[in-house]
């Protein structure tokens, strides 16, 4: 791979967690994690602005509900040299992408927080989200399937949004890459090769286009490079291997499903599978990151050439284009179809769709005829109705499932209708990542 210029590979060694485990001691070994819970809520309670911090274990199965849900974290970190994984936010910025870093695969860290913000209402509005972990909540997301240490952060109420989702990323961060450091002297089970140099030209140079929802300076950006928030910035290319050592990181504030975790980077599937392929089917360029919803078409058209070009620039063939959001950011989308074709760069298209209640709406929201592949994730537009459950875990043991002020407040143990997949937490199959079935009729 050539996109971010990475002389050496990353080798991703896997430590699989089968059974996670409150103990004295913080330890990793025989896919058993031991968490001694005062040690990490000291190590995420160092900021000041944290008022109280708390853990929990969640598993698959169990009646239980977790609310407040700020972002996921799979638990990484890197083993010599001077990278370490989420340069810029925990560590200093220097180059990872490169060299061994440790997962322990088989659990996430879900991190929860008590936080009303400054922006009671609107598109800017922050929003948590929720995870069932039995039940029909549990069968639309796949960190159901998983137990979970659950990190639950208190906030001031007047912290505004910018503080809050560093204070958050920050102190999840931390817990991640200290449970990782449990790995330091285990044997894995399985170790990844990324990035490793190949000679045959006759493979399709193939590119990933993400199109990226960013955010005002007074709100914590959508998308953020080595802790550098993403605003007004055209086209950025990104080594895939950087992500999965957390050079890309999101926002802490808007868990509505269309927006990824960072769990979602550091997997993010369109990369990792072509990262794979890279060397035997595909000769894998890079990701490029495509800033979207610009307000006027001309700024969307300006973005769609822009991404375009780079993609053309980096000598791609071929290219699978996505992206994160909602609403009129998918102009810039399907524009960057329409551009990449008319420069001969073929594409495929990979997004959910709309489609209403009954399936019977036009499922996206702008189309073109050059976009004749495309790949659907599934539709975010259904009624659900979660079941009451037995444990409520998290930052909230009520919850206003309606996102405005003055709408109704619910026990969170109840029935909970929704008229939409947003409000949990990996709900909407973003790119791709989940198993799916289609039926033709």
């Amino acid at each position: 791979m050539s996109a971010a210029g990475n002389a050496r590979p990353l080798e991703l060694a896997e430590f699989p967690v089968r059974d996670l485990r409150f103990g004295g001691t913080l330890q990793y070994a025989g896919g058993a994690l031991e968490v001694a819970e005062a040690e990490l809520v000291e190590l995420a309670s160092r900021d000041p602005r944290i008022l109280e911090a708390g853990l929990d274990i969640v598993r698959p199965g169990e009646r239980v509900r977790v609310t407040g849900i700020r972002d996921v974290v799979e638990p990484r970190v890197k083993v010599g040299g001077d990278a370490q994984v989420f340069p810029g936010i925990t560590s200093p910025v220097v180059p990872v992408g490169r060299g061994r870093t440790h997962r322990l695969s088989g659990m996430t860290l879900l991190t929860t927080a008590a936080y009303e913000g400054t922006i009671r209402t609107g598109t800017t509005a922050q929003r948590s989200a929720i995870l069932d972990m039995w039940g029909p909540g549990a069968d639309l997301s796949g960190f159901s399937r998983v137990p979970s240490l659950v990190l639950n952060l208190r906030l001031p109420p007047d912290l505004i949004e910018a503080e809050a989702h560093q204070v958050i990323q920050a102190a999840e961060y931390r817990v991640a890459q200290r449970l990782a450091e449990t790995t330091a002297t285990a044997e894995p089970a399985a170790v990844e090769m990324f990035g490793v140099a190949h000679g045959d030209a006759q493979l399709p140079k193939t590119v990933v286009i993400v199109g990226c929802i960013t955010e005002s300076e007074h709100l914590p950006s959508g998308l953020g490079y080595y802790g550098l928030p993403v605003r007004e910035s055209l086209a950025t290319v990104v080594h895939p291997n950087e992500m999965m050592d957390g050079a890309v990181t999101g926002n802490t504030l808007k868990t509505i499903a269309y927006y990824p975790t960072t769990w979602d980077w550091q997997n993010q599937p369109l990369a990792m599978r072509l990262a794979r392929e890279h060397g035997r089917r595909v000769d894998f360029v890079g990701v490029v990151l495509q800033r979207i919803r610009f307000e006027a078409f001309r700024e969307k058209e300006v973005a769609a050439h822009n991404a375009s070009q780079v993609a053309r620039a980096l000598g791609a063939e071929a290219a699978l284009i996505t992206w994160l959001g909602s609403g009129n950011a998918f102009l810039e989308v399907m524009l960057t179809v329409r551009a990449c074709e008319e420069k001969g760069i073929r594409t495929v298209l990979v997004t959910y769709e709309y489609g209403g209640q009954e399936g019977t709406d036009s499922p996206l929201l702008f189309y073109d005829t050059r976009a004749d592949a495309v790949v659907s994730t599934g539709s975010r537009d259904r009624i659900l109705e979660l079941p009451p459950a037995d444990r409520v875990a998290g930052a909230y043991r009520e919850l206003q499932v309606l996102n405005y002020p003055g709408a109704p407040v619910v026990s969170a143990l109840d029935t909970i209708t929704l008229d939409a997949t947003d409000a949990i937490i990996g709900g909407t199959d973003l790119w791709g990542g989940r198993d799916w079935t289609c039926r033709a009729h």
